[in-house]
């Protein structure tokens, strides 16, 4: 039986994280490295000095070419991908939105999905955003059963309202039930696939919030752990998920904040109990 601190680690895998120079991507890319991976990260623009990258790719999530082009400069087969870049509704773009958080993801995610190993994993990054995703389910699974970007961005044009609240919602939501749809066939292969939902956390997004919303906004998550998160716990969790150490974890969505979804969970089940008497 391997010890623990052996089913984390990440010795001679080859993994691919997106948002590699900024938040949560850049934390679980320099986890990743001291775990032992070698990572190749993928962003807009690369990390700075100090990163654990042995490779790094640019790519644009929300241009199909530049995702094909990105895939295809990633050398060997692919251990564990990491899809963690991202963007929020504060850049006012609904379909930008979408496009990126999920459209591109699942591009990326489907061009590499054929030099992955038995044993290999995917864990994308979902949202708190999501938390309503089996009630939506009747329309987000609309988008998630799109055959490619193309098809997506034709779902989204006849179906405006879906849009309507910024799309980062709609797209956070099925990241989570992409995932569940793809976990049988991907199992069959050995492969897991996974996603947390954070709340809010410490990273560059939060001021695209900011300036969208108002600090207001981001003061009404208030977590039952009584703070926000930071990035690198967030990424911890997303490393553990990646690894050996959850690999009998698949099709699951794992809720990194800070108890607020049990907080309203119970709040719904005291409301239904009051209302009925109980």
């Amino acid at each position: 039986m391997a010890a623990l601190d052996e089913l984390v680690r990440y010795d001679g895998k080859h993994v691919v994280v997106t948002g590699c120079a900024s938040g949560i991507g850049a934390c679980v890319a320099q986890q990743l490295g001291h775990l032992g991976a070698r990572v190749t990260g993928l962003d807009l623009r690369a990390p700075g000095d100090g990163s654990a990258l042995a490779e790094f790719v640019e790519v644009d999530l929300a241009d199909p070419d530049s995702v094909d082009t990105a895939a295809a400069a990633i050398d060997g087969e692919v251990d564990a991908l990491f899809n963690v870049a991202g963007v929020s509704s504060g850049i006012g773009d609904p379909l930008l939105v979408v496009r990126i958080d999920f459209l591109g993801m699942r591009q990326l995610t489907e061009a590499l999905i054929g030099r992955m190993p038995p044993g290999a994993s995917i864990t994308s990054v979902s949202s708190l955003a999501a938390w309503d995703y089996r009630e939506n389910a009747g329309t987000t699974m609309g988008l998630v059963g799109t055959s490619s970007v193309d098809d997506g961005l034709r779902w989204c044009a006849a179906n405006p309202g879906a849009l309507s609240d910024g799309g980062y919602r709609l797209a956070k939501e099925a990241i989570i039930l992409y995932g569940m749809s793809r976990a049988v066939d991907l199992g069959a292969r050995g492969i897991r696939i996974n996603c947390t939902a954070p709340g809010v956390t410490l990273t560059p997004i939060l001021d695209q919030l900011r300036s969208a919303y108002g600090q207001q906004y981001l003061d009404s998550f208030t977590a039952p752990l009584g703070r926000v998160s930071d990035a690198e716990e967030q990424a911890s969790v997303v490393v553990f998920l990646g690894s050996q150490a959850a690999s009998y974890l698949t099709g699951q969505v794992v809720s990194t904040d800070g108890g607020i979804s049990a907080q309203r969970f119970i709040a719904q089940v005291s409301d239904v109990h009051t209302t009925q008497g109980g």
